[in-house]
Order: structure tokens, then sequence, then C-alpha cells
């Protein structure tokens, strides 16, 4: 805030008649560089744009639905609690302005996030604001108690992405990651082996992606020539609160060229390579099948390919009444209800619908990640209560239907003030980068 200090006794009638003056203009005009939306009073207005999802003129309807959307999520909030005065019409748009709002945080999401280090002097100030940026922990007891949170490192000038700025901390640091001993939300780190190369120099980084070449084997079978080639052993990490979904590299768009200036060509394996992603572990490989090079070549000069995925949004959490017939829960795309709660002698199947707008690729043959999100019964007192297992009774291209079993004991079934708690990623984003690796040492 700027602070005016009057010097002179003449000038405070000025002053004050100034002020008089700038009040009255402010109260009427937006503040220059100010978002239309931070002086709009979402409460008051949401409800008349909803009112004029009905109006007479389709130009006034028009208006009102791209108002709406134009104000983001935020709006959602203002929204009337009940709609039943609300023509089909209106309904429709006001469908069309929910599915925007999903989708424009859906695309937000997947953009790549930058962390800014500049003011980290210390390696726990550097951890501390990648966790603040990210919402991604870091586990230093397994690197043991020499490591010191305290030992100072020299900050990048520009913000970094969230692989980039981790490596940057780890090189000066000299730890890596243990990927088996972290999970959804958290990276073990651990001390350096004498002869790994830094992460930096060794690494390519393209949206939420770090990809990293790890072997390189090249074989020549003298009664079979076709079977000749040259394969590429590759660790893709992914940001770990943001576990890729179906992520498959299309063979398509692989290729190469040597330093002998020979193009590189993948081996006709196949329409693309599926990778294994898995939620608890922010890390995976795969390789790529290459033909083997005519000429010899000291290294790889340049390997490209495109990476595809749907990104899953931040995480939700839903809460259901279990002695609710009806209970249903909607953020975002996704929707969780109790469908039943039935017995399954001795224990109780309490069954979940879940439904998924604009599902796309993130329910086909990629659908396990649904099934790997958390469920548990939480009872009144606060004691929290695992399900014993799960079978799925519904799939369809929208959403799936999973019954979680439960033991609640004598009681048979969930006490009163039990509530069913499911966490789950609300929106899911189709995304796709190109990545380039340079200067890769041939056998």
């Amino acid at each position: 805030m700027h602070r005016f200090h009057v010097t002179h006794p003449r000038l405070v009638t000025i002053a004050v008649t100034l002020m008089a003056l700038c009040v009255t203009a402010i109260a009427g005009t937006p503040l220059f560089g100010q978002d239309a939306t931070e002086t709009t009073d979402l409460e008051l207005e949401v409800p008349i744009w909803i009112a004029e999802l009905d109006a007479d003129e389709a130009q006034t309807r028009r208006a009102a639905e791209q108002k709406l959307i134009d104000a983001g999520q935020e709006a959602a909030d203002y929204l009337p609690a009940i709609l039943d005065d609300l023509s089909i019409e209106a309904r429709e748009r006001l469908n069309r302005v929910r599915a925007e709002w999903a989708t424009r945080k859906a695309e937000t999401h997947v953009e790549t996030q930058l962390i800014r280090l500049q003011n980290a002097k210390t390696l726990g100030e550097a951890l501390e604001a990648i966790s603040a940026a990210s919402e991604v922990e870091f586990d230093l007891e397994a690197a043991g108690p020499g490591i010191d949170p305290g030992q100072s490192i020299q900050a990048p000038r520009s913000p970094l992405n969230f692989w980039h700025a981790v490596d940057h901390v780890l090189d000066q640091a000299d730890l890596d990651i243990n990927f088996y001993g972290g999970d959804r939300t958290t990276l073990m780190l651990i001390p350096r082996q004498a002869n790994r190369p830094s992460r930096v120099e060794s690494a390519a980084y393209v949206g939420i992606y770090r990809l990293e070449p790890t072997v390189v084997t090249a074989r020549r079978v003298l009664r079979s020539p076709e079977l000749s080639g040259l394969n590429l052993n590759l660790s893709i990490e992914w940001q770990p609160n943001r576990t890729p979904i179906g992520l498959s590299l299309p063979i398509s768009a692989v290729n190469g060229k040597l330093s002998s200036g020979e193009a590189l060509v993948p081996q006709t394996s196949g329409e693309t390579i599926d990778i294994a992603t898995n939620s608890e572990m922010a890390q995976s490989e795969f390789f790529l099948p290459m033909q083997l090079p005519s000429l010899p070549a000291e290294k790889i000069e340049r390997l490209s390919g495109t990476l595809t995925a749907m990104i899953p949004g931040r995480r939700e959490t839903f809460t259901l009444d279990l002695n609710d017939p009806a209970a249903s829960q909607t953020e975002d795309q996704m929707t969780v209800a109790i469908e039943s709660v039935r017995d399954a002698d001795p224990l109780r199947e309490i069954r979940v619908g879940v439904e998924l707008q604009s599902a796309g690729r993130s329910l086909e043959s990629h659908r396990q990640w649904i099934f790997e999100n958390e469920a548990y019964v939480l009872l009144e007192d606060e004691t929290r209560l695992d399900h014993l297992g799960y079978q799925v009774f519904r799939q369809t291209d929208s959403g799936v239907g999973i019954g979680y079993l439960f033991d609640f004991g004598a009681a048979g079934s969930p006490p009163p003030g039990s509530k069913l708690i499911y966490e789950s990623p609300t929106s899911v984003a189709q995304d796709a980068v190109d990545f380039i690796l340079n200067d890769i040492p041939t056998p």
C-alpha cells in the first residue's frame, strides 16, 4: 500500500477534496488492471444471472450464460439451492456452464506449474518452497543424520518446473530419490551413490514429466538379421500427486539422429508403447526398440517423441451419510452416490456409484485408477473402518459401481452418524507433450 504524507498545512483541504473525488470515481469504475470478477459481488449477481437464463430475449439469455462462465468456478458457491423454477432450456444452459467450469479447471490443472526458488538459501528452504507450490512433501529421515537442512544452496534465477527444481536442489545436496519409499504425496530422499551422474544433466523435462535414459544396448543376430536392434531403456517420472492415466508413446512420433548423421528409426513393433503407472510410486520404466544402425556412432544426438495421457485433476473428499439412502455429492465432473447397503453375511456391502462427466478415455481400458481411490467409513466418534475388499458390479462408459465390504461387528450395519469417505480426482484432461533427449552415449 502506498502512503502519502502531507507536508504543508494548505495541502490538507486539497488532499481531502481529491480523496473524496477518488472515492467517488473508484466506486463506479474498476481499478486499473483489476479483473472484472474481483469487483463483482457474486453473491448478488449470480442469482440475477440465473434468473436471466429464462429471460424473454435470447440475447439476454446468452449474455447471462456467458457471464456465469466468465465468473468461473467461484460462482458455484452462490448458485441457488433450489432450481425447480428453471425451464428446460435454462437448465441446459446451466449444465453447459458447469461443464465449462469443469473443463477450464481441468485445463488449468494440466498446465505446467513453475516453482520459484529465488529466495531459498538453504536445502530446507528450497524443499519448503517446492512443497508449498506443488503440495509434494519430502522425507529426509531416510537420508540419515548427516543431511543438514541448513546447508547452503545456490538458487536458480528463473522459475523451473517441478522436476527441474527438485533436481537442481538434489544435485547440490548430493541426494537422490528412492521411489519405493514414497507415496502419492511424498518423495523419499536418500544419499547419492558416488558414480551417479548429475540429475539435471542426464534428464529432459517436459510438462509434469522427467525422462532419463538409463541403458542402451545393441545386438546383432547373425542368423536372423531382422532381429538385430538397438534398445533404449528410459526412466520416466511424474509429479507424485498428478499420476497420469493411460500413459502411452505413439511409435509413429518417435525419431532420432545419430552422431554419424544416420537416422535412428524405431522397429515396427506396434502402434504405441503403453507405460505402466501407479499412484503410489511416481516412476516407471520402458524401452524403445530401434533398428540397428548400419554405421558406427558415438552417441544419439537427438531422440524425440510424444507422450499422451489423461491427467487427473485435484483430489476431493466426498462425505456421504450412510443413514441417508439417497446420499449423493457432486464435485466438478464427478458424482458419488450411495446406492444401497446390503447384507453380505457376515459382512455388509456398501454399494457406491461413481459417475464422471466427459470421461473420455479415462474409463476405457485405463480405469484402474478409480479402483485405487481411497474409501473408508468414519464412525460418529471419528473411528476409521477400512474396507475388507471390493467388487465391481457395474461398468459403463461414464462410470462404475463398486461394492465395498465392511465389518461392523455386533451392530451388523452402519451405526447412526456413520459416513462413507471417498477420495478421488474429480476431473480428467487430455494431455500430449513433445520431448527431446540429446547426446545419449551408444555402446
